[in-house]
């Protein structure tokens, strides 16, 4: 994702050097208290979604997005595809509602692993459309792609990004996406909110300063980053991948983080996923 498009656009505009530094692990949890312990006031997090489910999935994640981060801007965000294999004989996603409603054995999703947003995603769908479905774990985007093209799964759930050169190819059959709204990058799938009301689970994307950061710096980012949301060679790169660039400032990101983080304290537990 655009992290280091940002960070080169920032330090043009500023004037000053911007290093992305990836701090991978935990969930994201440890670049998170990297930032938070540097304490130098110059340190930024880049960071997913996750940021909003670790509450859930860990006991201590070392930081409380609620309290200790400022909400820059959301940056971007991408819908999850739920697919299958053209072959599969469940054609489009209100036949699959009717057919799990339906009393016959549950069928199986491919996330990219326990905790995983492709996850939370599927077990968000069971809560909210009441039916169940066998969640199969695996490691990474790659082996549940590869999963649901062996057919050891009847469904998968993964990011559009990923999804969108199997679907192009007729490797595999977009049967929902999991944004709001349908996707301009597969226009003719349907948003599972269509049929179930309130369901949204995109992957998204934003930028978040240590609680005491200056107002009048968390402002002076998210107006120097606003410019990079249309006509510009990163929002036709996002628009192409299925993504949509934001870049709307700290508001909205607090209204998700917000919303979010309630969220999956309470679906979680109800679908026996306890914090480790």
């Amino acid at each position: 994702m655009p992290a280091r498009l940002i960070a080169d656009h920032l330090a043009r505009r500023l004037g000053q050097p911007f290093i992305v530094e990836p701090r991978p692990g935990a969930g994201g949890a440890l670049g998170v208290q990297a930032v938070l312990q540097a304490g130098d006031g110059h340190s930024l997090v880049f960071t997913t979604s996750s940021v909003a489910t670790l509450p859930a999935l860990q006991r201590n994640p070392g930081f409380d997005p609620l309290h200790d981060l400022l909400p820059v801007t959301l940056v971007s965000e991408v819908p999850l595809a739920l697919l299958s294999r053209p072959d599969w004989p469940v054609r489009d996603f209100g036949t699959f509602l009717q057919r799990a409603h339906g009393g016959a054995p549950a069928f199986s999703f491919a996330s990219s692993g326990a905790g995983s947003t492709t996850h939370l995603a599927g077990e968000l769908l069971k809560a909210r459309a009441g039916i169940e479905l066998l969640h199969v774990p695996y490691r990474g985007a790659g082996q549940a792609v590869g999963a649901l093209l062996a057919g050891d799964t009847d469904l998968l759930i993964t990011g559009l990004i990923e999804a969108l050169p199997h679907v192009k190819e007729g490797r595999m059959r977009a049967i929902a996406v999991t944004s709001a709204a349908r996707s301009p990058a597969l226009p003719d799938t349907p948003a599972v909110a269509e049929a179930v009301p309130g369901y949204e689970v995109p992957i998204w994307y934003a930028v978040l300063a240590p609680r005491g950061t200056p107002p009048e710096v968390v402002d002076l980012l998210a107006a120097e980053m606003a410019p990079l949301r249309a006509g510009t060679p990163l929002a036709v790169r996002m628009e192409a991948s299925g993504a949509t660039l934001l870049l709307d400032g700290p508001a909205p990101l607090a209204r998700r983080l917000e919303r979010e983080v309630a969220l999956w304290k309470q679906i979680l537990p109800s679908a026996g996923i306890r914090p480790e």
